[in-house]
């Protein structure tokens, strides 16, 4: 079975992967919670659908839209609010554009009247069962499958189309695994400037090209990227070859799809936007939807901590009190469904911003630039999960989603605290090493517990890999690739329970110590 399993995933990571090309606004986006893979990349799946219909002229005779959920998003749908996103993306809602304030009130509408307006325009008929059905059988390729079929007044088919949401927001459909529903919708914000011809991705650029990289080495003719790279040596050799950071030689090949200023306007909101998801979940009171009773912590820590602002004198590690608060704030307005910035996932979400605002508050040479390269840099590591492993909890547990996370933080605190790329790359190792089997087993299906602490530890443990390397010389005995390939076998050998379908780990111990407590298990 393990065996059958790992050439399964094997097939569906050789489809959907290689011809993406990867930007930092790919990896930091703006959505909603509770989930990337499960919450924004449903919705984004749905709406292009619904554009796929309409483009072919299907929509006028298109009676009602079947959504089938399959593997991991069948299991835990319904926590992860899957469900509701499939509605939102079928109305024409977007993560970033949705009013997080109307999401109860659009999605109540369409399941109080049967009807549902598809893009805005065409209404057609919903049954829950009938139209909306959760499955827990995984279609092939990947755990999080969906697909959509548009019905006719008769119910037969008029169009049917697989995607598969692949972790972070990234979806493919399938048997065009190229289109990718995060590039064909890109945020406001990025104001994106791409090629006629699209770009192969980072992956794109051959293993062949070696360490002579960078501008002055010249650039292979398969990749219009300044500075391709595939691998974290790749990465490293060519910051050495043309003397740039990890921070600047992202910034380069982020100019292929937009001009500079546009890429710093774009990670000025993203900063922005993570600001004031920590300033709303500072100051939100209550519980968390779902069923557990999850009581919201980061308010009464943030007035502790205002309260008594001595205790920094006293306490010299008051300031990872702080560290927890930005991680819990953030991550438990994910879990309400809030919005977020995927960094690089929703599960995660809470990491990198809790690191950036230990950065911004607690360094005293911290600036606005500082936090575009942070930015910048954990893109670029980033890219070297997505490309060479994955982001998805559902594919490989949670050290693909926190460890990631906790690995990009760690690389790029480092930088920005006056690192080398070799001491970036190490603090990146450090991180990862330390997140190596890490489960994801969210009980009752929801990202509350463990995912909100658990960002406060990744994110303290960032801090702490950040520092150790900063103490050596980037020299050290696991490489970042070796790890990442290490993370990708351990995800392949982990056993699908503990896997993002509420059916292993601390989801199942839950359920057994407390049989009584009602919470959105999964439907199927």
């Amino acid at each position: 079975m393990a065996r059958g399993r790992r050439a399964l995933l094997g097939r569906g990571r050789a489809i959907l992967r290689g011809r993406m090309t990867i930007s930092v606004f790919d990896l930091f986006k703006i959505g909603i919670g509770p989930s990337s893979s499960h919450t924004v990349g449903p919705m984004r799946a749905a709406r292009s659908f619904a554009l796929a219909v309409e483009g072919a002229g299907l929509l006028e005779g298109c009676a009602a839209v079947r959504s089938e959920l399959f593997g991991s998003l069948g299991a835990t749908g319904r926590g992860h609010g899957s469900d509701k996103a499939v509605l939102l993306g079928l109305l024409g809602e977007t993560p970033d554009g949705v009013d997080v304030e109307q999401v109860d009130v659009l999605v109540g509408e369409v399941r109080k009247s049967g009807r549902l307006r598809l893009l805005g325009k065409r209404e057609v008929a919903f049954k829950e069962g009938a139209h909306l059905q959760l499955v827990r059988r995984s279609l092939p390729h990947h755990p999080n499958g969906m697909r959509f079929t548009a019905l006719d007044g008769a119910g037969e088919p008029l169009m049917s189309r697989v995607y598969y949401s692949v972790g972070g927001g990234f979806v493919v459909d399938d048997p065009e695994p190229a289109a990718v529903a995060a590039g064909e919708e890109a945020p406001r914000q990025e104001a994106p400037r791409r090629p006629s011809r699209p770009p192969p991705g980072l992956l794109g650029a051959q293993a062949a090209t070696g360490a002579q990289g960078g501008r002055q080495a010249g650039r292979p003719s398969s990749s219009p990227f300044p500075y391709p790279f595939t691998t974290g040596a790749q990465l490293l050799s060519r910051c050495t070859a043309a003397g740039v950071s990890i921070s600047q030689l992202m910034m380069e090949n982020e100019k292929i799809y937009r001009s500079e200023a546009e890429i710093r306007a774009g990670l000025a909101r993203i900063w922005q936007v993570m600001q004031e998801c920590v300033r709303r979940g500072c100051r939100t009171e209550g519980i968390l939807p779902g069923g557990l009773k999850v009581q919201r912590r980061a308010p009464a820590l943030y007035r502790k901590l205002t309260e008594n602002p001595e205790a920094g004198l006293r306490d010299p590690l008051t300031a990872l009190d702080w560290v927890s608060l930005y991680a819990l704030a953030v991550s438990e307005e994910n879990a309400g469904g809030g919005r977020v910035v995927t960094a690089p996932t929703n599960g995660a979400a809470g990491i990198i911003p809790a690191v950036l605002h230990y950065y911004r508050r607690f360094v005293p040479s911290a600036t606005d630039e500082g936090v575009q390269r942070f930015l910048l840099t954990a893109a670029a590591i980033g890219v070297l999960y997505k490309e060479n492993a994955s982001i998805s909890g559902a594919e490989v547990g949670c050290q693909g989603e926190v460890g990631s996370a906790c690995s990009m933080a760690a690389g790029a605190l480092c930088e920005v605290l006056g690192g080398s790329p070799a001491q970036a790359e190490n603090a990146a190792e450090i991180a990862m090493e330390h997140n190596l089997g890490l489960t994801c087993d969210p009980i009752g299906g929801l990202v509350q517990v463990p995912c909100i602490e658990r960002n406060a530890m990744a994110a303290i443990k960032a801090i702490n890999a950040a520092r150790m390397a900063l103490h050596g010389d980037g020299q050290h005995f696991v490489s970042l690739d070796k790890v990442i390939r290490t993370m990708r076998i351990t995800g392949a050998d982990m056993k699908d329970k503990y896997k993002e379908t509420a059916r292993g780990g601390l989801a199942a111990r839950f359920v057994e110590a407390a049989p009584d407590v009602s919470v959105s298990l999964p439907e199927c």
